[in-house]
């Protein structure tokens, strides 16, 4: 069975620590990939950059990706993901603090799978990465090419 990483796009390092914390804590315990800015997203999933000569063929079974980050935005990331054969499928979950109605739907044109605000309570963030992690990882069936 091939390994199921997570790739998680985040630039704030404590939304960072938050997250591995609680995946960790509801035992998840998938790899995790950090990228912590949008350039950097892109050269993990094609094997670009400072990832160039990585096994493209181990794709992450979900992408946590958010919206406000620096050099290449989380909506230039998902838009070319989308434009990409090899990553277009991929399942991609926007976990912003925007709740912006604009990023919500630009979100969902760019071909976003969901969209989850991070709560600002510790508990609730923790019942939310249990949830995602629950359903990204476990219930959902992602494409055989994947």
């Amino acid at each position: 069975m091939p390994t199921k990483i997570i790739l998680l796009v985040e630039d704030n390092p404590d939304d960072e620590a938050l997250t591995l914390r609680a995946l960790k804590k509801n035992n998840i315990l998938n790899e995790v990939v950090v990228a912590r800015d949008g350039v950097e997203a892109l050269d993990f999933l094609f094997a670009t950059g400072t990832y160039a000569g990585r096994d493209i063929s181990i794709m992450p079974q979900v992408i946590l990706l958010d919206l406000k980050l620096p050099k290449v935005d989380g909506l230039e990331v998902l838009r070319r993901l989308r434009a990409d054969a090899r990553t277009k499928l991929l399942p991609v979950v926007i976990l912003t603090s925007s709740n912006e109605e604009a990023d919500i739907v630009n979100s969902y044109n760019l071909g976003a799978n969901s969209y989850v605000r991070k709560p600002v309570d510790f508990a609730q963030f923790m019942e939310a990465v249990r949830q995602l992690g629950l359903y990204w990882l476990v219930l959902n069936e992602v494409p055989p090419t994947l």
